[in-house]
């Protein structure tokens, strides 16, 4: 099993996090349904901005899974040295570091992946961060800044090197965004030459393809992203497929009804009636794109501005098409 810290987690899957998606409900739900961490939506580091409603949504840690893990993002080493104190007096139990993330809003401020261009910048950052807290601190990357210039290695060993208790690899550059195939063969390299646990990312959409990833990279664990949108049962599927060599079978309209009403109800409460239908309305999408008529729904969805008229759609559509022994694509 994967060990971060002191924390031994009961399965090798992680929900990797994803700004506007991993909230608080969706990595509860993520956890119901197989996944051993999930990780927070990306902090800024810059504490003056945690007034505002989205980071204090982004901070609400209540009632969750442990262990609780909180993702920042940067470019100064002592901000970032604060924002973990902070986040840890707050009650995080992990501090992860982004250095993945290849957005340019992002990466124009000298954070995310563009902080792979300079190394000496990364060490201080990870040995700041690592100093200012006593619970486990991991580190996200990417393969490198282009298809030329790929030092996940060098980056990896510094991590190592820092205290950095593991290491997440998109198998990407920055500049590849989320263009493209992934690939594996750097985090294989990564794995062979460091010894703190690596935990592979990109692509990692199927059972099949999980199973692929772990016997090329040999990696200790996975980061499941986009695969998880719209389907949080992703991660029972992967555990069954890993433990048993076939796929699960196929859940009934009745089974993903119920999870898509319990993860809209839990969004109405989490943000309130107004920020909860709109933010329900993307996650709806995410869960109807393999039903029927989905695109008709959708249109239909969107329009609601009811938490209730909300729900009551949801559970009309299920009936329908549980009534007609329709399943899911």
């Amino acid at each position: 099993m994967l060990k971060i810290g002191p924390y031994q987690l009961k399965n090798k899957l992680i929900l990797a996090p994803m700004a506007g998606v991993t909230d608080r409900p969706f990595r509860q739900l993520c956890r119901e349904h197989g996944a051993a961490l999930a990780v927070s939506e990306m902090v800024i580091a810059d504490s003056s901005f945690w007034k505002t409603r989205k980071s204090m949504h982004r901070l609400d840690h209540q009632g969750e899974h442990t262990p609780v893990s909180v993702q920042i993002a940067g470019g100064d080493p002592e901000m970032l040295a604060t924002a973990a104190k902070l986040n840890q007096d707050m009650g995080a139990q992990i501090i992860d570091i982004n250095m993945g993330c290849p957005a340019k809003k992002v990466c124009n401020k000298a954070a995310g992946s563009a902080l792979m261009k300079d190394e000496t910048l990364v060490a201080d950052i990870l040995k700041k961060v690592v100093s200012a807290v006593n619970i486990p601190v991991t580190l996200k990357i990417r393969t490198g800044w282009d298809k030329e210039n790929k030092n996940a290695l060098t980056i990896a060993k510094i991590a190592e090197d820092s205290g950095i208790q593991a290491l997440a690899i998109h198998g990407r550059t920055r500049n590849c965004a989320y263009r493209g195939e992934a690939e594996y063969e750097t985090i294989t390299e990564v794995k062979k030459h460091i010894n703190i646990p690596v935990l592979a990312n990109g692509d990692i959409t199927s059972p099949e393809q999980a199973a692929f990833v772990f016997e090329k990279t040999n990696a200790d664990g996975l980061l499941i992203g986009r695969a998880a949108q719209g389907c949080p049962w992703v991660f029972d599927d992967i555990n069954y497929y890993l433990e048993h060599g076939k796929k699960r079978a196929q859940r009934k309209q009745t089974e993903i009804s119920n999870i898509l009403i319990k993860h809209i109800s839990e969004l109405h409460d989490f943000y309130g009636a107004l920020m909860g239908v709109r933010i329900a309305r993307k996650h709806v999408a995410w869960y109807m794109k393999t039903q029927k008529n989905h695109q008709e729904f959708r249109k239909t969805f969107n329009q609601i501005e009811s938490t209730n008229k909300q729900l009551e759609v949801i559970k009309n559509y299920f009936l329908q098409h549980t009534n007609r022994g329709e399943q899911a694509a």
